[in-house]
């Protein structure tokens, strides 16, 4: 009974776009995001939600390029150490403050406050201090932001950030309204306490159900704004979503289901939108203490084994592109030709030869070994992981298929929870490679395996500071060799977006980023 009345409701708001009614807008999003606290959050569904809710000192549009945001002008020094940033003075918040710098400063320096705990802190580390205040070595009161006046922000690097302007479009950049924040504590996310200054403000947020968001009437460019209401509906089921759109319920689902796609391209035509991504996926592994996943023989002999070519193909359908590198190609800031692992143009049966003798080598028996494949909820994870463990079994290795709710999935890794090999995936946050190999370093709260190695470590620290960015490269591309050659993390497909978008849907651009923030969006009458 519930669901019948949903949908009707979502068929009213659908056709509701006479002249003095709402523009609605019904998203399907790929679940409900385990917070709306942009210093808590690190995944791609959660950003797009608050896209939506903040605007940073800079923004993406709806290509993806960096355009003004609350800072309507900015300079960078001659060395490219300092930023300064000038804000627009009519930017308020959606109870009607302004915004101002303070606001930014606050922000930062709550992020890197490790009382915060904030999992994304590191991605800020390119500011000066903040790597030493998120580890309780300063206060946050010496971190490299400062508001000389109620409009203006100066940030100091520690070192030139080729890459600091897409930074500040991230969503760990976003503002904090402070007032709230104090006055709520952890509850500031909270419909009736959230107060934003992006484009739309949250109106409710039922889990399991959907996150309703009305149009800022503070915002600046609130008239420009043509969508007066999303409705962000969460699917995990991703066919679900494919069956509200088909019923014209739904004007955008997120991804699609990727083993239906013959019948998708025919169905839906052009409202297919399939692009390249800045994106990898890939297996992360662990292992308990004493687990021969330990031995990097074992990871490699598994990774060989997995034929990347024939999922990408069959599982999903030629929507993703086979890979045996953590850096996608093509990024900014690189080696040519980037790094891939040593066997990717050997034939598989080759591999899998040499994966058995890799094993028999450290004296594991065939069917002796089990391992569990960890995802999180979606068919396409799930057809992933079952094809890899059909392929374990041609060199005696056998596995199991477990799988998570998505809302607790990658919290459950940060936590750092058991797992022998768990599924992965990662969108760039700005086109450079320290984006992804960031992840493995050994403070990083995304290290899910706990790998520590001091060489990796040091080839980031030292890249970090590294001003020539050919030397920088080099640098990188060695940390990613040695990454690979530990086999600790199991690359298997560079991403490609897909979405369904009606074709009611006026404003939609596919990107490398894959953002779509509502604003640039609009309905056909």
């Amino acid at each position: 009974m519930r669901r019948s009345l949903l949908i009707s409701s979502l068929l009213i708001s659908v056709f509701s776009t006479s002249a003095n009614a709402e523009i609605i807008l019904n998203r399907g999003n790929n679940g409900d995001p385990s917070s709306l606290n942009q210093q808590l959050t690190s995944t791609v569904d959660e950003a797009a939600l608050l896209a939506d809710l903040y605007q940073g000192l800079v923004m993406e549009d709806a290509k993806g390029a960096i355009l003004a945001g609350v800072a309507q002008s900015w300079e960078m020094s001659p060395d490219g150490v300092r930023y300064i940033f000038h804000l627009r003075n009519n930017a308020k918040w959606s109870n009607g403050d302004p915004v101002t710098a303070q606001d930014f400063v606050y922000s930062f320096r709550r992020i890197m406050n490790p009382l915060t705990a904030a999992p994304y802190a590191n991605v800020l580390f390119p500011i000066k201090n903040a790597e030493a205040i998120s580890r309780g070595q300063l206060p946050p009161e010496q971190l490299g932001v400062e508001a000389p006046d109620d409009y203006t922000v100066k940030f100091t690097l520690k070192a030139p950030t080729p890459y600091f302007l897409q930074l500040m479009a991230h969503h760990t950049a976003l503002p904090l309204h402070r007032k709230s924040v104090e006055k709520y504590g952890e509850k500031f996310t909270a419909p009736g306490n959230l107060v934003s200054n992006g484009a739309y403000q949250l109106t409710s947020f039922v889990p399991n159900d959907k996150i309703i968001m009305k149009k800022n009437p503070y915002y600046y460019d609130a008239d420009k704004v043509k969508i007066d209401v999303v409705n962000w509906l969460p699917f995990e089921d991703r066919s679900s979503c494919m069956r509200r759109f088909e019923a014209k319920e739904v004007q955008v689902c997120a991804d699609v289901p990727a083993e239906q796609m013959d019948y998708v391209r025919k169905r839906f035509g052009s409202q297919l939108r399939i692009a390249p991504q800045l994106g990898s996926y890939f297996l992360n592994i662990k292992g308990e203490d004493g687990s021969p996943l330990k031995d990097m023989r074992v990871r490699r002999a598994i990774s060989m084994v997995i034929d990347r070519d024939f999922m990408a193909r069959e599982v999903w359908r030629g929507t993703m592109l086979p890979s045996y590198s953590l850096v996608p190609p093509e990024i900014d800031n690189y080696i040519s030709g980037g790094v891939r692992q040593d066997y990717a143009n050997q034939d598989i049966l080759d591999r899998e030869d040499k994966a058995k003798e890799l094993l028999k080598e450290i004296g594991i028996e065939p069917d002796s070994l089990t391992v569990e494949l960890l995802y999180n909820t979606s068919e396409n994870h799930k057809n992933v992981m079952a094809a890899i463990a059909d392929m374990l079994k041609n060199i005696g290795i056998r596995a199991k298929l477990n799988e998570m709710e998505g809302t607790t999935y990658f919290n459950y890794l940060r936590e750092g929870g058991k797992f022998d090999l768990a599924r992965d995936g990662w969108i760039g946050d700005y086109s450079d490679p320290q984006s992804f190999l960031f992840l493995y370093k050994s403070d990083s709260s995304f290290n899910y395996g706990k790998w520590f190695n001091k060489t990796y470590d040091a080839l980031l620290d030292k890249a970090t500071v590294t001003t020539d960015l050919r030397a920088r490269a080099v640098m990188l591309a060695d940390a990613e060799r040695l990454l690979l050659q530990e086999q600790v993390v199991i690359p298997l497909f560079t991403y490609a977006s897909r979405a369904l978008v009606s074709d009611q849907l006026e404003g939609w651009h596919d990107n490398l980023n894959n953002v779509h923030a509502t604003q640039w969006l609009s309905l056909k009458p």
